[in-house]
């Protein structure tokens, strides 16, 4: 979120990956640049921090510098796959590990803040016609990146997905949940990540300019905290390349002063 996210994953990324032995990370970049979708050059900035792949949300089509790597197959960015099939960019898209290929996804869910309104395609029918069509396709694993509103979405799409993917991350809320766990079917799911940025914040933003619009109907833009401490929230998990499923997850809780 911003740019104490972003320092924050350029200063701890490769520390955190050395200490807990990752093999591939993932990061939710849609309010990396100010907050609003995310540029190249802040896209180059957390590929050389270690990051591997980021998935997108309701600000992915946000930053139009984008819009070309959205669109190349080969670069790791996507954008949510249910937004209609006249919608720029991909929503789902492989990357080589030295395990074998990785499938990542990126839905949005039915109702996502200010595109509440926005049609969408459904996410279920849309990541089930994902599944079928690279069904043929040898994996290592396959993520889901479901970002939305409603806790029943995201607790549901992870029971749905169940013994059917890797992983099924939900985010939007910028709050862990307390729920990271494997599925019955051996399906890593947490109802959501949390985020990365300012801690003492309103999701980010600062707490002041969201009390004066809620309390006293104040118009007033947001602005982002920038003031320590800063947080890293994550999630964890081990998946056995030889049939996808998730051995075990945990969450990442961090405070940095």
């Amino acid at each position: 979120m911003g740019r104490p996210g972003l320092a924050l994953i350029e200063s701890e990324l490769p520390k955190l990956r050395s200490k807990f032995q990752i093999d591939f990370c993932l990061v939710q970049s849609e309010n990396v640049s100010e907050g609003r979708g995310i540029t190249p050059e802040d896209f180059t900035r957390l590929r050389h921090a270690g990051v591997d792949f980021c998935t997108g949300g309701n600000w992915s089509l946000w930053q139009k510098s984008i819009m070309p790597l959205l669109s190349d197959p080969d670069i790791p960015i996507i954008r949510p796959a249910n937004y209609p099939g006249t919608t720029p960019g991909l929503g789902y898209k492989y990357t080589i590990t030295p395990f074998g290929k990785v499938l990542v996804i990126s839905l949005l869910g039915q109702t996502v803040g200010r595109d509440s309104q926005l049609k969408l395609d459904n996410p279920l029918k849309t990541v089930d016609r994902i599944l079928e069509a690279e069904k043929g396709v040898a994996k290592a694993a396959t993520i889901v990146n479901f970002h939305g509103d409603f806790s029943s979405e995201k607790v549901v799409i992870g029971q749905y997905l169940d013994g059917k993917v890797s992983a099924v991350i939900g985010d939007h809320w910028h709050v862990p949940t307390a729920d990271a766990r494997v599925l019955i079917r051996g399906t890593a799911h947490i109802t959501d990540v949390g985020m990365v940025g300012t801690l003492n914040s309103s999701l980010g933003v600062k707490t002041d300019l969201i009390i004066a619009r809620w309390r006293d109907d104040v118009v007033v833009s947001n602005e982002l905290e920038q003031a320590k401490p800063w947080q890293l929230n994550a999630f964890w998990f081990q998946v056995d390349p030889r049939h996808g499923n998730a051995v075990s997850a945990r969450s990442i809780n961090l405070v940095y002063n």
